[in-house]
């Protein structure tokens, strides 16, 4: 097997978890729950740049899960806000291996 479909394999791996996981703690939660699952996490951090402009802390962060939910509220763009990260270091990380492999 090529290195890059190793890192590939175990990033996409990765990936799940993180969304599977954090799907298991806001599915079906109330706001405060997700807000508490979530904070001081990468994506957190994600939600609050893309949250209404003019709001701060859990305003933005609430904004902004609820905007990279596509309509499925906040508990999907906490699950997206989450993996987002693991699945871009993995891009990169393929990216990387792929060019310099034989």
């Amino acid at each position: 097997m090529k290195k890059s479909t190793a890192v590939g394999a175990a990033g996409s791996a990765a990936t799940a978890f993180v969304a599977a996981n954090t799907a298991s703690a806001v599915i079906g939660g109330s706001a405060a729950t997700i807000m508490s699952a979530t904070a001081g996490t990468t994506g957190a951090a994600l939600a609050s740049a893309a949250g209404a402009s003019g709001l701060a802390g859990g305003a933005a962060i609430s904004s902004g899960m609820a905007a990279f939910g596509f309509g499925g509220g906040m508990a999907v763009g906490a699950i997206i806000t989450a993996a987002a990260p693991v699945a871009v270091i993995t891009a990169i990380g393929y990216g990387l291996f792929k060019l310099f492999e034989d």
